[in-house]
């Protein structure tokens, strides 16, 4: 299957912005927990190592062919490690809402479709990531039901979008609206902007069932979108957003007390 069909359903996967409070047992060592979850700083550090590392061995191998020889800074991804703890935190938690609403996930997009949007090779575990939250998020909104939304949420996925470069800024609510298919109410051939409030409102009940705390350090935690243009596709984040709007903070549930087990990883 083409990779432009595996990311049609994703496209409708725009989420959030989690800014989840640290209640709760806190260490500088860990960088969240998601119920009995938790992500080191290492971890984090160990899967940007590595996108980092062979981002520079793939760049070095394309200049190398042409005599040419990169500056440090080519040779650095502007892949982040709160890029990192954004998946690793979303996953768990898309993976807890499927389970809980049985929802089946299909192993559809594979690293070598994403590699040349992302400008990452697909042989790191950061790709790997991208991979199986697509398909996590591309299940969940094509079986999360959809309500109509604010002005305010339209518009928080808007500036995201604009943000990332992706579309034109400046434009009105209206214009907004048509572009994302969103002026026709429920019946639109849209629902970009509903499928992501449904989306967002299931992991944020989720974070707070679950107890999510988040490291300082890494606040607030972006959920990974994802949309397509038709010719490529665009990543970005967007505040985390309700039927009313954006949502600026979530209070979550005392994070574990336990410390003694291992850092687990989505898939591990």
């Amino acid at each position: 299957m083409r990779a432009r069909r595996l990311i049609a359903a994703a496209s409708v996967a725009a989420l959030g912005v989690l800014s989840l409070g640290a209640c709760g047992k806190a260490t500088p060592a860990v960088a969240a927990y998601v119920g009995d979850t938790r992500y080191s700083v290492d971890r984090v550090n160990e899967i940007y190592d590595d996108a980092q590392a062979k981002y520079a061995d793939a760049i070095r191998s394309q200049a190398g062919q042409s005599g040419a020889t990169p500056s440090p800074e080519q040779l650095r991804s502007t892949v982040t490690r709160q890029d990192v703890l954004n998946l690793l935190v979303s996953i768990e938690l898309g993976k807890r809402v499927v389970a809980e609403q049985g929802i089946t996930v299909a192993d559809e997009v594979k690293p070598e479709q994403l590699e040349q949007q992302l400008q990452m090779p697909a042989a790191t575990e950061y790709v790997r990531l991208w991979g199986e939250w697509v398909d996590i998020s591309g299940a969940l909104g094509a079986k999360l039901p959809t309500a109509e939304v604010s002005d305010e949420s339209v518009m928080a996925v808007y500036d995201a979008i604009a943000k990332a470069g992706a579309i034109q800024s400046g434009l009105t609510v209206a214009q907004v609206r048509q572009a994302f298919g969103e002026s026709g109410g429920p019946g639109s051939q849209g629902g970009f902007v509903r499928a992501a409030t449904a989306l967002s409102a299931a992991l944020q009940q989720e974070a707070e069932k679950a107890g999510t705390s988040i490291n300082p350090r890494f606040r607030p935690i972006g959920v990974p979108s994802v949309v397509s243009t038709g010719q490529s596709l665009v990543f970005y984040s967007l505040p985390y957003i309700d039927q009313n709007g954006p949502v600026t903070d979530i209070s979550t549930p005392q994070a574990p007390a336990a410390e003694s087990s291992a850092p687990a990883a989505p898939g591990a």
